[in-house]
């Protein structure tokens, strides 16, 4: 499969995902190559209360080393975050984490339409947004706000997902670019690195 129209101005990758997601997560940080060269951003719901095994889990699974960012901290080229555990992790201008304790939104904390909105406020047409399995409709305004900004919007093939609500919440409201599976994901993120 190949993707049109891609070149080397995408300065960032931001994932949502929730219930049923764990797997495609795993496989894509294990698909992509170890020197990727555009940082992932990962806001994956999870129990607040558990604040150690998620992101070990993934580390084990990952070519790239997973951190949790603190806040202020500079995003920074190849790395791979993952949004903290009762934490809104949040893109400011300049590229920097800001991390809020603010109310939950969509029952959650983070929250991908959060993580997502202010990321295509942060990169615009310069961000590749991808949304995964999950059971509410989280991350769907995200894309929609993504499409708007000009970056590029992805969603996980409903039929693929252990739930679809998520994916098939953003794409009622948004012409999303791809509807992929989790396999040819990582073929669109390899191709990607391939332009840099």
């Amino acid at each position: 499969m190949r993707f049109d129209n891609l070149s080397n101005k995408y300065k960032a990758v931001v994932i949502g995902g929730s219930a049923g997601s764990f797997q495609g997560i795993t496989k894509i940080l294990s698909g992509i190559p170890e020197n990727f060269p555009i940082p992932i951003i990962m806001c994956l719901h999870r129990l607040k209360h558990v604040r150690n095994g998620f992101m070990e889990a993934l580390n084990i699974k990952s070519v790239k080393n997973v951190i949790e960012p603190f806040d202020k901290q500079k995003i920074k080229k190849g790395e791979v975050y993952l949004a903290p555990a009762n934490y809104h992790l949040c893109i400011e201008l300049g590229h920097y984490f800001a991390l809020s304790t603010e109310e939950m939104v969509n029952n959650s904390r983070p929250a991908i339409d959060i993580t997502l909105e202010t990321a295509a406020y942060a990169y615009k047409d310069k961000l590749v947004g991808i949304l995964l399995s999950g059971a509410n409709r989280d991350g769907a305004k995200g894309m929609k706000y993504i499409h708007d900004r000009g970056g590029i919007t992805i969603v996980q093939n409903p039929d693929e997902c252990m739930i679809d609500t998520m994916p098939s919440a953003a794409l009622k409201i948004t012409p999303i670019d791809y509807t992929l599976t989790i396999e040819n994901i990582i073929k669109f993120l390899n191709q990607l690195s391939k332009q840099y």
